[in-house]
């Protein structure tokens, strides 16, 4: 029995090595020491870069900084790499400050005003005018920022919201042991905040004193009526103040970059066919929405685009004017796509419905010459060309 257990822990061992391999040999992660002017002392960073943050020389990528670098940090860096990898979210980078042995300091705050002093009010300096600015400087960061915090290091994330022009627009609370005014201040923010995301986490094993204050900020903050501020709260069942950690996580991942996911099933279902307006005017909108939520271009996902043209297809077989739309369906493949025969199909699909079978077969024919892409194929696009000449005696 101690053999196999033996075995069984070996094994074990070579696989938990084996994906840590993996993850190193494409994640980046640096480790670096930042001299503080501000707190007079040395900090330990770890840093995650995107994959292929080297090749994409003139990209940009959201930061994402996390207090409690020295457990917090690979819960987040795995997350983000993992909801990147899927393109349910932009990569980004991920920055993590250990504070092993100062967190309580960096924490501080007076018992009168309730706002960082002594060594919290350095750290907080430390944050917003030297971290941030030398990882911008460093690095090639995009306009949204985002900060993760958790008990003491969750409360005191909230500092950054009470500035007039906030560095951080996106704000996960696991479990925060908020100051006293914490929570009215939180809500007077958010009230009147605008491109805000706020992420807060309690479970039912939570401490309770911790619990009771989240689930009746909670209340509070569910009934602000601002639509400029998105907020989002998990009272996780079963999770203690420690566990809800791996669950906070991907569900704040999850929630903040909803409009960045690529279409869903349920999209499809439940917005796409029922709309009455422009289909195609969806996609612009949903990508120009998504640029100016997170401050990043994007190229249109070659998924998206076959979501919508399906969508359009189905509609136009009940009312025909709907072919109109696949011609700047088309027209905006090509651009996005020019390498590959997918603007060519839906211009040649458009132009068949609309009874001008020449201009659709020279779209075909277009088509023909570039890359395959999803269903389409060399074949397909022949037979396209080959029925029409056949239909028309060509």
């Amino acid at each position: 029995m101690l053999n196999q257990n033996y075995i069984l822990m070996k094994n074990i061992s070579i696989f938990i090595f084996a994906v840590l391999f993996s993850i190193t040999g494409y994640s980046q992660v640096i480790y670096e020491s930042f001299r503080s002017i501000k707190l007079d002392q040395s900090r330990e960073l770890k840093v995650q870069l995107p994959r292929n943050y080297k090749k994409n020389v003139d990209k940009t990528y959201p930061l994402i900084l996390v207090l409690d670098g020295d457990y917090l940090f690979e819960p987040v860096a795995g997350n983000v790499d993992y909801f990147s990898y899927w393109e349910d979210m932009p990569e980004a980078i991920v920055v993590g400050i250990n504070q092993q042995k100062t967190r309580e300091s960096d924490c501080e705050y007076d018992t009168a005003e309730f706002l960082p002093t002594l060594k919290g009010a350095e750290f907080f300096e430390f944050i917003g005018q030297e971290l941030v600015p030398y990882i911008n400087k460093t690095y090639r960061t995009a306009q949204l920022k985002i900060i993760v915090g958790h008990d003491y290091t969750g409360n005191f994330i909230n500092y950054f919201l009470f500035k007039d022009n906030p560095i951080f627009q996106g704000y996960i609370c696991l479990s925060p042991e908020l100051g006293p005014p914490m929570g009215e201040r939180i809500s007077n923010k958010l009230s009147s905040s605008s491109d805000i995301w706020y992420y807060l986490a309690t479970a039912t094993n939570d401490a309770d004193n911790i619990k009771k204050n989240l689930i009746a900020l909670d209340e509070e903050l569910s009934a602000i009526e601002n639509p400029e501020t998105h907020y989002f709260f998990d009272n996780f069942e079963e999770s203690s103040h420690y566990t809800l950690v791996g669950r906070g996580i991907p569900k704040a991942l999850e929630a903040i970059f909803e409009m960045y996911r690529p279409i869903s099933k349920k999209t499809y279902k439940e917005v796409l066919l029922p709309l009455e307006t422009s289909v195609y005017d969806y996609l612009v909108d949903m990508y120009k929405t998504t640029e100016q939520l997170y401050g990043i271009q994007r190229q249109i996902r070659v998924n998206d685009f076959i979501a919508i043209s399906t969508a359009i297809e189905k509609k136009a077989r009940d009312e025909n004017e709907r072919w109109n739309e696949l011609e700047p369906l088309g027209k905006l493949a090509i651009k996005e796509h020019p390498e590959t025969m997918l603007g060519h199909y839906y211009l040649g699909i458009f132009y068949e419905q609309t009874g001008e079978p020449k201009k659709a077969m020279r779209a075909f024919e277009n088509g023909f010459q570039l890359s395959e892409v999803a269903f389409l194929t060399k074949d397909y696009m022949l037979d396209k060309v080959n029925k029409i000449k056949e239909d028309f005696g060509w």
